[in-house]
């Protein structure tokens, strides 16, 4: 199941996609990692969700990575007198703590959280964006609004705040629940919703003491404006392109997607671009030509992984979804013009003796055109560093730890393989050789870069590059 392609493919899995034989007809069209979606899946459905995955890597032989998305908080209005009301442009509107049904001049709103955060001038959006409220005065209780953007208001619809700071955690009862369970399933990465802060992160990355590394979803206002931090505290991080085109401009979502996945490369952390890329497909086994033109610009910009959500997770066509990506990724990848986008959005390495060799493997392999780096890795680090060099060759990352080669899956031009670890220097070189030739990666007579750490199996050490030439000794091996 070798790639020839180095971005990765995320693939959600739902009604249409949650069996096995499915998800294995998904591995093999080119999903590399797969998204279990907390907001629509029961906690208690979790694990058996793992252990299909988990039987389609072992059938395949092939590290899988497993995101869990936690739902985040849901802000909604209360009822309404008859289901709905229809709100004029220009009148009042109020939202309030009063629990009687709405109707055409309040609603309740059951967060007092957001009653006491609210300003004048402040914008509330109901409904993804469908009606515009604008905040006029706040008192005890309540915040009287006038409609800019009129319609119908319906019972329970979600309400979105851009120019609010909400007082709240990222976190709620139900996503500590679930990222319990998440964690106790064994998935490799967890998903945070509604970032606001650095310190949204830093509550799950307590709770989850290295079991699992977190991604932080880039969807709101005040996460952009605190972007470098969060990525810096993050493990990997999502463009969330659906609530973010809620909450911000919708011309504004494609330079801040380019500006998010620059700032995730300058930082060495992996970024997923996601939403509505292949979103024609859930009804038509082809996507239009602009959907074709925004997965090739995630692919350009050099993101690590493009995402399907109800394509494949609900959608009528799953698998050719995932193939159709596949195949726009393959050709990106071969364009003329792709490689000199790519050198050009790099950045100097960090001033650390680990990104200084992984920036010498790299210049070394464009140097000798190699096909082939491997990295000896124990916790992933080595390869985050080889990989956010963006190398014109495969980055073979070999493991001792499960963990470690599934969280790898994710990231841009990784192959993981998991074996025991190097017992010396010979040792390691031989095997690595014999590696590349067993991958199909490189042949006879080709030289490798052999980028490690040593002592080996310490966690960060990486402070060797080495060449090597592939003999036939290896290839007997392979």
């Amino acid at each position: 199941m070798r790639r020839v392609r180095r971005t990765k493919i995320l693939a959600t899995l739902g009604p249409a996609s949650e069996n096995p034989e499915m998800i294995a007809k998904l591995f093999q069209a080119g999903a590399d990692v797969f998204r279990l979606n907390m907001s629509h899946l029961a906690r208690e459905r979790l694990p058996e969700r793992v252990e299909m995955i988990r039987a389609v890597e072992a059938k395949f032989k092939r590290p899988i990575a497993i995101l869990a998305d936690l739902q985040g908080p849901k802000l909604r209005v209360g009822t309404f007198e008859g289901d709905s009301a229809m709100l004029v442009k220009g009148q009042s509107f109020t939202l309030d703590a009063d629990q009687t049904p709405g109707n055409e001049k309040r609603v309740y709103l059951p967060h007092p959280e957001i009653l006491s955060s609210l300003e004048p001038g402040h914008t509330v959006l109901i409904d993804d964006g469908k009606l515009r409220l604008r905040v006029k005065s706040v008192k005890s209780g309540a915040a009287v609004t006038e409609v800019e953007v009129a319609g119908k208001i319906s019972n329970r619809k979600g309400v979105s705040l851009p120019d609010t700071v909400i007082p709240v955690a990222a976190m709620t009862e139900k996503d500590r629940s679930d990222l319990e369970a998440a964690l106790d399933a064994g998935v490799d990465w967890i998903a945070l919703s509604f970032v606001q802060r650095p310190e949204d992160v830093a509550e799950v990355k307590k709770v989850a003491r290295g079991r699992a590394l977190v991604m932080s979803k880039l969807e709101k206002p005040q996460a952009i404006a605190r972007l470098d931090e969060i990525v810096e505290i993050s493990d990997a991080v999502m463009v969330a392109r659906g609530d973010l085109g809620v909450e911000m401009p919708l011309e504004k979502v494609p330079g801040i997607q380019k500006l998010i996945v620059r700032t995730a490369r300058k930082l060495g952390k992996p970024v997923v671009v996601a939403t509505q890329m292949l979103e024609s497909m859930i009804t038509s086994p082809v996507p239009t030509r602009a959907e074709v033109s925004d997965v090739a610009t995630a692919v350009y910009d050099g993101a690590d992984a493009v995402m399907l959500s109800a394509e494949s997770a609900s959608g009528q066509y799953p698998v050719e979804a995932v193939a159709t990506m596949n195949r726009i990724a393959e050709e990106i990848e071969q364009d003329q013009s792709y490689w000199s986008i790519i050198k050009t959005q790099g950045s100097a390495p960090e001033a650390t003796g680990s990104d200084a060799i992984a920036a010498g493997a790299h210049q070394i392999a464009d140097t000798l055109h190699v096909k082939t780096i491997t990295a000896w890795t124990s916790s992933g680090s080595t390869a985050f560093r080889i990989a956010r060099e963006r190398p014109n060759s495969t980055v073979v990352a070999l493991t001792p730890n499960h963990n470690t080669a599934r969280r790898l899956a994710l990231v841009w031009g990784v192959h993981p393989i998991r074996t025991k670890d190097a017992s010396d220097v010979d040792d390691m070189a031989f095997r690595a050789c014999k590696f590349a030739v067993r991958e199909g990666f490189s042949q006879i007579s080709d030289r490798i870069i052999i980028v490690a750490g040593v002592p080996f199996g310490t966690p960060g050490a990486t402070n060797m590059v080495r060449i090597a030439f592939i003999s036939q000794e290896h290839a007997a091996q392979a």
